[in-house]
């Protein structure tokens, strides 16, 4: 039997440091790893929301190599939303988020999935905050 996962979903950035000050500074995300890698002259920047278990997909903050790259800094889903952001206490972390100073670019509405928002990270790309509904397939 096959197995596999997404192990990490690389999110194109300006600069390390103030990706790390965002997601980790602002949306509690936890550093797994931040190692510079000399014969490419980057780091390799791995960071995965709080409470992620085991094998869950991280993030892996990539940083712009050329001007092709930074076009698509904040629009690498054309502007659609472009990564969900499961949460188990919506409130909460709306909250948390709102405090931190997180852009809403759409307030939270109910639905019968779920709740959700939609928030700007500090590119511009596009997140849903969601807590899914019990009884739904994604609802933890």
């Amino acid at each position: 039997m096959t197995r596999q996962h997404i192990a990490h979903i690389a999110l194109v950035v300006r600069d390390y440091d103030e990706a790390i000050a965002f997601y980790v500074g602002k949306l509690g995300f936890v550093l797994v790893e931040d190692t510079y890698i000399p014969e490419q002259d980057k780091r390799w920047v791995v960071i995965r929301p709080p409470g992620s278990g085991p094998g869950a997909a991280t993030i892996l903050l990539a940083r712009a190599a050329d001007e092709h790259q930074a076009r698509y800094v904040g629009d690498q889903a054309g502007g659609r939303v472009f990564l969900f952001l499961a949460t188990d206490d919506f409130a909460r972390d709306h909250a948390a988020f709102t405090e931190a100073g997180v852009e809403w670019h759409r307030g939270p509405a109910t639905h019968d999935y779920g709740t959700v928002a939609v928030f700007r990270d500090l590119y511009g790309n596009l997140w849903d905050l969601i807590e899914f509904a019990p009884g739904h397939p994604l609802a933890g």
